[in-house]
């Protein structure tokens, strides 16, 4: 057995504990077109729809995090979505493969995913195609969700205006542009919003997400099986823990691209106030 197919198959066992009384199929194609909802979703036959968004310059783990946790639910299709179906290279160079397109994803969704890459993300804040399509399947989405700077592409989207949500913490000060309250933690959930803060917060934000779907028990063995009890080697990971000379290094490295993002969110800004 090789690794897809021990995640198929750990998918489906730990279904079978969500879904009790009938073992389900890790590939089961039904959709389903239940309303949004900000708590878990019911058990239902149908196969859980999610789509990422993979788009040019998206920052890797951003992606992978959450989506080792959706392919491991059981009775899920995860749909990779972009323009075309053409390569797409992340931010540092791994390439990923779409498995749909913008126009030929499912309409009604569970999880509409967008990942962080602030330079890839700062180029769509005004693309029309992936604004409209953000915009079109997020109106109907049980949840709309994302990773770091993947919230500003939701919030140049119109999908933020009234809610709280996280971002990479160098750019948590966009979010109000949109209409969106920032919030500096980890994971923020207000109503079927579910947004995670910097990059490796996607592995927390898979949990969260997990959770919805298949219920804390089912989350928690998943959490288990992939042994993700964190005990990193620094404590720098945020503002607070690495001290203001590390933190101003950071902001001044990234300034450039801020800047540009800071741009491209008031052209958007504008765009959805008109």
């Amino acid at each position: 057995m090789n690794r897809r197919e021990f995640h198929k198959t750990l998918g489906a066992v730990l279904a079978a504990s969500a879904f009790p009384g009938k073992a389900l199929a890790a590939n089961d194609t039904q959709a389903t077109s239940a309303p949004a909802s900000a708590g878990t979703v019911a058990a239902t036959n149908a196969a859980s729809q999610i789509a990422m968004l993979v788009h040019p310059a998206f920052v890797t783990l951003d992606l992978i995090g959450p989506h080792q946790f959706f392919t491991s639910l059981g009775n899920v299709n995860v749909h990779l979505v972009w323009k075309t179906r053409d390569l797409v290279s992340s931010s540092n160079g791994v390439v990923i493969q779409p498995t749909t397109t913008l126009k030929d994803c499912p309409k009604d969704l569970d999880v509409l995913f967008v990942p962080g890459g602030l330079e890839g993300g700062t180029a769509l804040m005004n693309d029309a195609e992936v604004i409209d399509f953000l915009h079109d399947r997020g109106q109907r989405a049980k949840f709309v969700t994302s990773v770091c700077t993947g919230s500003l592409l939701l919030g140049a989207a119109g999908l933020l205006q009234g809610y709280r949500a996280a971002s990479h913490w160098t750019v948590l000060d966009l979010l109000p542009l949109f209409g969106a309250e920032p919030v500096a933690e980890r994971i923020v959930e207000d109503r079927n919003r579910i947004s995670g803060g910097g990059v490796t917060a996607g592995i927390d934000f898979g949990l969260k997400v997990a959770g919805r779907l298949r219920g804390e028990q089912h989350a928690k063995m998943l959490q288990l099986m992939l042994e993700y009890d964190p005990q990193p080697p620094f404590q720098a990971g945020s503002p607070k823990n690495a001290g203001p000379e590390l933190t101003q290094k950071v902001r001044d490295f990234r300034a450039p691209a801020v800047a540009a993002a800071r741009q491209a969110a008031l052209v958007a800004q504008k765009r959805l106030q008109g």
